[in-house]
């Protein structure tokens, strides 16, 4: 299996009200089986998730953070790591002050599975073709430096393969083996997007049909709290 990682440029500024499905289908021709990987960042521009700040009071961003966190795990002067209503544990429950306009805060989508489906069912509406979508963000890495992409949500792309029961190349049965495949299409798509270029959606083409379902949610990367270790 091969993989093609192709950038969508000469998107404009989104705003409040701006169909994404329109602007992608009209930027590029999708296949059967592409996956479309959207950024966060303009998924909550067009649901209007962008709130004004006072940029010279950091306690109007403290204030934003801790309001949609549902529960502060760490603080460490102007870093306060949360677990946001989604279930995802990030840093400053994903508010953005990057790429959105002074005075400005991008908050992440009330329902990124939600904002998934509705881009994927808008691509097929004026495309005809079936394609699976992931909305990505950057997250940091427990124990590891540096960030990367990573699925916030998904539609029409599995967000965990399960491996559990086959085998591996030599016969043996994987017994604990789960592929994040979501996060791994987020991180590939960014290696063309980049963080300050202005190509906030990318195609990965040539993904292996058994990835692409008709049902799925992020959820399924979220580990549940029974089996966390570290809180």
């Amino acid at each position: 299996m091969s993989l093609e990682v192709l950038p969508i440029v000469g998107l404009p500024e989104v705003g409040a009200g701006v169909v994404l499905a329109d602007l992608i289908a009209e930027r590029i021709e999708l296949a059967d089986g592409d996956v479309v990987v959207v950024t966060q960042k303009i998924v909550s521009k067009a649901e209007g998730r962008v709130v004004p700040i006072d940029p010279d009071d950091p306690g109007s961003v403290r204030e934003l953070v801790e309001g949609e966190a549902t529960r502060v795990l760490r603080r460490r002067e102007d870093l306060i790591m949360t677990e946001t209503r989604h279930g995802f544990v990030c840093a400053n429950s994903g508010v953005d002050l990057s790429n959105v306009e002074t005075g400005r805060a991008a908050l992440l989508p009330i329902d990124p599975d939600r904002s998934a489906r509705r881009i994927r069912d808008g691509l097929r509406a004026r495309t005809g073709v079936t394609v699976g979508v992931v909305v990505s963000d950057t997250f940091g890495r427990t124990w590891r430096r540096g960030s990367t992409d990573v699925a916030i949500g998904v539609a029409g792309v599995a967000a965990v393969l399960d491996l559990r029961g086959t085998e591996d190349w030599r016969g043996r049965v994987l017994v604990g083996t789960e592929i994040c495949v979501a996060d791994e299409l987020a991180g590939a798509a960014e290696l063309v997007m980049g963080k300050a270029t202005g190509v906030p959606v990318a195609v990965v083409r040539g993904v292996d049909p058994t990835w692409l379902r008709e049902s799925s949610v992020a959820e399924e990367v979220v580990r549940p709290y029974r089996e966390d270790l570290f809180r």
